[in-house]
């Protein structure tokens, strides 16, 4: 793919908004297992099974959220979507119970799960095959941008001994949901409505030659299918750990100060923000397939490090932590543009809602398993087992990789220009 292509003005206005919201999300993301478990005193068991509990609600949303942005267009999802994730973190700020954790987690899961999927398919509404890798990986740098923005402001204000800290974060974090909303505002008729199937065209997936409607068309795309089952594996021993375990990792196991994971997050966010232009440049070209193995391998390889700190002095037991979460960063820039472009390039435009609530579907379950997984073993001190779990997952995803090349055109694999 060529380096030159520009990101189409409708697809600037998006990246804009969501990087507002990154700054909010960045405040909050990786503090709340520890501001249920420890500032409230419900216990980091049920922090993890309110995280867990959030990814069950994305679950049953995101079905009937990819339905709804092929019915009426992706942006009204999103809109709706940004407004109800407001609502719900202004309202983490003020919870005390488990009751009440549980409540407030569905309403962020259902404003989460309507959000982020719709984003995907009106950024794949608008902009054109051979820009859409360029326009995820921007999406991405500039969303960790926000997040590690937001992670710096999060470590200079937050104390765990002063719960007021915490409520002025998530209200904060509400405030610019609704700015990225107020952009989306100056977009009128942009990602509204349905495309009907006779206009959508064909792709090189099997959905378009599918009998079936709906999601049972979607999930007869058999390329499709091998695309999920590699997420699903591969997400579930990276980020559905990552953002459970490495914060109990940090605080728990090897006794460092909360403030120290939202410097872990901003190591791993401006690590990206760093890398991902040039990580642009480098794929254009290149195997999808082949970058999807080298992210399993480096992965599996940020996990040996952080394991590996279990045997160092604490100095260095933390500098290892950190750069861990670095090397994973590099990572996530190979996986940020090609999986989501993947997806979309397989996607007929009448099921583009669809073929991006399943991916979300794929996180969302991963998000189940990986901080269930998380939270049991490093609760049951299964410190070193847990790290075993992780680089096994990561290796599977590597064989799955290289056998996916063999179904992928050349076209679809990235080796030709779209």
């Amino acid at each position: 793919m060529p380096t030159s292509v520009r990101v189409p003005p409708q697809a600037r206005r998006i990246l804009l908004g969501n990087s507002l919201s990154a700054i909010g999300s960045g405040l909050t993301m990786p503090l709340l297992i520890i501001y249920l478990g420890e500032v409230r005193g419900l216990g980091l068991t049920v922090g993890g099974l309110v995280v867990a509990s959030m990814a069950v609600v994305s679950l049953a949303a995101f079905p009937v959220v990819g339905w709804a942005s092929d019915r009426w267009g992706p942006r009204p999802v999103l809109m709706t979507g940004l407004l109800v994730e407001a609502v719900g973190v202004a309202l983490l700020g003020t919870v005390t119970s488990v009751g009440a954790a549980f409540a407030v987690g569905t309403i962020v899961a259902i404003g989460g799960a309507m959000a982020w999927p719709a984003q995907s398919a009106l950024l794949g509404r608008v902009t054109s095959q051979e820009a859409r890798q360029r326009v995820f990986g921007i999406q991405f740098m500039l969303l960790n941008l926000g997040l590690g923005v937001g992670g710096i402001v999060s470590a200079l204000v937050v104390s765990e001994s002063d719960p007021q800290t915490f409520v002025w974060l998530y209200l904060a974090d509400a405030a610019t949901y609704l700015l990225y909303f107020g952009v989306l505002l100056t977009m009128p008729g942009v990602g509204v409505g349905r495309v009907p199937a006779a206009e959508a065209g064909t792709t090189e997936g099997g959905a378009g030659d599918a009998p079936a409607s709906g999601m049972r068309q979607v999930l007869a795309d058999p390329i499709l299918r091998r695309v999920l089952l590699i997420a699903l594996v591969l997400l579930m021993s990276g980020y559905g750990a990552l953002e459970v375990g490495v914060p109990i990792f940090i605080t728990v196991i090897n006794g460092f100060s909360v403030s120290w994971v939202g410097v872990s997050f901003a190591v791993n966010t401006f690590t990206i923000v760093a890398a991902q232009l040039l990580v642009l440049r480098f794929i254009a070209g290149r195997s999808r397939s082949y970058l999807v193995l080298a992210v399993a391998i480096i992965w599996g390889l940020s996990w040996i490090l952080t394991g590996a700190s279990l045997l160092a002095v604490p100095a260095v037991a933390l500098v290892m932590v950190l750069v861990a979460s670095g090397v994973f960063a590099l990572g996530e820039t190979l996986w940020a543009p090609v999986a989501p472009s993947l997806v979309n390039d397989l996607a007929p435009e009448h099921l583009r809602g669809r073929y991006n609530s399943t991916m979300s579907l794929v996180w969302s379950i991963s998000s189940i398993i990986g901080p269930g997984i998380a939270g049991l073993m490093l609760g049951a001190g299964l410190t070193v087992e847990w790290i075993v779990v992780l680089v096994a997952g990561c290796a599977a995803a590597a064989v799955m990789a290289v056998r996916l090349r063999g179904v992928l055109s050349a076209k679809l694999d990235g080796r030709v220009p779209a």
